[in-house]
């Protein structure tokens, strides 16, 4: 049995029952979050928007609050990202070398992606590291290539209340979906654009794969280049991903046996 720490700190318990409560009901108001911590509205709602900041939660329309990307479920196994990062690390040094442009290995957690490699290239004007970043999927390259891999039931549920436009994401993901590769030009920020494509394999892709550019070098002439070479670097990654799975499980069967 777990003893309550001496000198708990009142508000650092509030904030991580909420994150339990969070992940367990999935979904909270500002009242009910009160009423189960047994404090004021306006305390809770102190606390639900640190969790939203730190990405524990998120805010609907409607005001209530979700789990957020650091508790979502989706995506791979906390676990297998240190796989995933050490399968993609040679493969993502490649592409630079070959576009000498910074490039990003994302996973997709609900509406947003988390950045969990970056390589960046040696130009002078270059992107930075955008490890441990999140954006949204619907504006993020990688994160538009992962939403087009969702059938129009997953998309339309994963954004039902959000007051997203989704109209026309359906129409620009329909687009990625013919031309094989997503763009973001300055969506996100300033200066900044880039070009994603989603890891291929059955069902739906766990990561993808992108370029990130400053905006006075991205050409359109030049899309098919990066978009051939981010393809063939995703397709090498989701081959040795699957080999290292496949040992990983044949090790696990001897030795269950």
């Amino acid at each position: 049995m777990k003893n309550k720490p001496a000198y708990a700190i009142t508000s650092v318990d509030h904030a991580l029952r909420l994150a339990q409560l969070l992940q367990r009901e999935g979904q909270l108001t500002v009242a009910e979050a009160a009423e189960h911590l047994g404090v004021a509205r306006s305390t809770a709602h102190r606390l639900l928007a640190m969790l939203v900041y730190r990405d524990f939660a998120e805010r609907g329309t409607d005001r209530s609050y979700r789990v957020g990307p650091v508790l979502h479920r989706a995506g791979p196994m906390p676990e297998q990202f240190v796989v995933l990062r050490e399968v993609a690390l040679p493969h993502l040094q490649e592409l630079v070398a070959t576009v000498n442009e910074t490039a990003n290995l994302m996973v997709r957690a609900g509406r947003r992606v988390r950045f969990i490699s970056t390589v960046e290239c040696d130009r002078a004007l270059r992107i930075g590291d955008r490890s441990g970043r999140v954006l949204p999927a619907n504006l993020a390259s990688g994160g538009k290539a992962l939403l087009a891999a969702l059938d129009p039931g997953q998309l339309g549920e994963l954004y039902h209340g959000e007051g997203a436009d989704l109209a026309r994401l359906r129409q620009e993901l329909g687009l990625i979906r013919q031309r094989g590769f997503a763009l973001n030009e300055q969506s996100t920020e300033a200066g900044v654009s880039a070009i994603g494509v989603a890891l291929p394999g059955p069902g739906e892709p766990a990561a993808a794969l992108s370029l990130a550019i400053p905006s006075t070098r991205f050409h359109g002439d030049q899309l098919v280049t990066w978009a051939s070479a981010l393809t063939a670097a995703a397709a090498d990654i989701q081959r040795d991903f699957a080999i290292r799975q496949a040992v990983s499980t044949g090790h696990q069967s001897r030795s269950g046996g």
